[in-house]
């Protein structure tokens, strides 16, 4: 059974840093594309930051990008999300999440529907 679980959320200042972990087991990480998303209250799930399955071709959105890094530990099935400089609207619960296919050269997924493994989501509040 594939299971992905996030860690590292908490209350942070704006201005502040977090470090999110999602660790995975079930499924050999180097061979699926991994991303992060967010959910506001009363919003969308959106795109945050994601990566190919070698971790050699990143993307992220443009709210967060300078700010934010993904990055990832195959060896470990571990990826993490780097948030620097946080701001009001970056207060969200936070997913992992792993693509519905294998992972295939540099194309790094984006949307929601590529994705078919999600985690439970973990709480990041930032506060002025």
């Amino acid at each position: 059974q594939v299971q992905l679980v996030e860690s590292g959320g908490g209350l942070v200042q704006a201005g502040g840093s977090l470090r999110l972990s999602c660790s995975a087991s079930g499924r050999t990480f180097g061979n699926y594309a991994m991303g992060w998303f967010r959910q506001a209250p009363g919003k969308e799930r959106e795109f945050v930051a994601g990566m190919n399955g070698s971790g050699g071709n990143t993307h992220y959105a443009d709210f967060v990008k300078g700010r934010f890094t993904i990055s990832g530990d195959n060896a470990k099935n571990l990826v993490f999300l780097q948030m620097n400089s946080l701001r009001l609207e970056d207060t969200a619960v936070y997913y992992c999440a792993s693509s519905a296919y294998r992972s295939i050269g540099s194309y790094t997924p984006t949307t929601r529907n590529e994705y078919a493994l999600w985690g439970q989501g973990t709480q990041v509040t930032v506060s002025s």
